[in-house]
């Protein structure tokens, strides 16, 4: 007495279905990584070593023509950075800022920024490019 399968199973595999979710997963990061930028600013970092693991709250820039920014915002004097800064920070401690200034800036327009950190008590993170 023969028997035989009415279904017979197939082993062939189809990678059809896959290669479409990792064709649409590629297309979806290249679109969303063009559309962060992590400043707007264009600005000339100085190279640095070092690295931090902090997490800054906010960023300050400082363009090389001393321009002061608060993220992508202009700040028409210090006063109305300071001012920015406090009502987006408040005085919470342990409260850090990340500081990017231009490499053609001179030094002098970042010292009243660090005055401003120091009268508050925010932290200071001096934004470098990598060497």
């Amino acid at each position: 007495m023969a028997l035989s399968q009415r279904n017979k199973i197939s082993i062939s595999f189809s990678s059809t279905g896959m290669t479409d979710v990792v064709f649409n997963l590629l297309i979806f990061f290249m679109l969303t990584s063009t559309l962060v930028h992590p400043t707007a600013l264009k600005l000339l970092l100085p190279q640095g070593d070092t690295q931090t693991s902090a997490k800054p709250l906010t960023t300050v820039s400082i363009t090389a023509d001393e321009r002061y920014y608060m993220e992508q915002e202009p700040m028409e004097s210090l006063d109305a950075l300071e001012t920015a800064l406090r009502a987006k920070l408040g005085s919470e401690p342990d409260t850090y800022i990340s500081l990017h200034v231009d490499k053609s800036a001179p030094f002098g327009s970042a010292v009243p920024v660090m005055n401003i950190a120091q009268k508050n008590n925010y932290k200071l993170i001096i934004a470098t490019t990598p060497k």
